[in-house]
């Protein structure tokens, strides 16, 4: 597992590298989130590519990893063009200029989400280790629990697009269809994607991978970061917050 870990690393640090040259010329970094989902694509297909042949379960992640991945990088691409620079890394890099910037830029946003791809693709990297593997109950369910996620991924995604689409909800809180069982379904989507995937190899020492990714979405750079900005923002929603579950899917209370 170490050697293809050192291969994913490589190709992932040579991707990212190129990104932040590319941020330099831009004088930008917003466009480094929709190498997201792209970058566990670039780490697990550098992997897979010094194998001689992939098992049946192998075969299955590798497909359901690109359909996550690939989905989710074109739908960050199409929000960057659409709104450009984000304010959360306005906010992060400061006022730094110069190479004092592109320094702090390269190790705290570039590097940073290398980091974090390199840990939460573990039970991947770990399958693909692992000699060919059929397909039996746990990678069904694994896939069963992927795709639970990318129903709520995917759908959410897609209501919030409509949603914003109408002028007239500038200032109001989506709380219908799936938003209102869960105030951020496509949060819960993305960490059902990366425990069903981790259930196909159900490698109880890579169970850190989907940890790391619940935490990120539940404690550290999904609900909460968000929450702060809506609630100055959207009149309504602490009254939505008082209503729907957070995180978890739940009937939506009374009042």
């Amino acid at each position: 597992m170490a050697d293809l870990y050192f291969v994913a690393a490589q190709a992932l640090g040579v991707a990212l590298i190129l990104l932040w040259g590319l941020s330099i010329i831009r004088k930008h970094v917003s466009f480094i989130d929709a190498f997201w989902g792209a970058g566990f694509i670039v780490a697990a297909l550098a992997a897979a590519s010094t194998l001689s042949g992939l098992g049946e379960a192998q075969f299955l992640a590798m497909i359901l990893l690109f359909l996550w991945g690939g989905r989710l990088s074109v739908y960050l691409l199409r929000r960057y063009l659409t709104h450009g620079e984000d304010a959360r890394y306005i906010k992060i890099i400061g006022e730094r200029t110069g190479i004092s910037r592109h320094i702090f830029s390269l190790w705290f946003v570039f590097g940073l989400q290398g980091i974090l791809i390199l840990i939460i693709v573990a039970p991947v990297i770990g399958l693909l280790a692992e000699p060919p593997k059929a397909i039996d109950s746990m990678v069904l369910l694994g896939a069963a629990v992927w795709l639970l996620g990318v129903f709520f991924e995917w759908v959410g995604d897609w209501q919030l697009g409509r949603f914003k689409a109408d002028p007239e909800n500038a200032d109001k809180v989506l709380d219908t269809g799936l938003w209102a069982w869960t105030r951020h379904p496509n949060y819960f989507g993305d960490a059902c994607v990366w425990w069903g995937l981790w259930l196909i190899g159900h490698d109880l020492t890579l169970v850190f991978a989907p940890v790391v990714m619940s935490f990120l979405l539940m404690k550290w750079s999904g609900v909460p970061l968000l929450e702060r900005g809506l609630k100055k923002r959207r009149p309504g929603y602490e009254d939505y917050i008082k209503r729907t579950s957070a995180f978890f899917p739940m009937p939506p209370k009374k009042g």
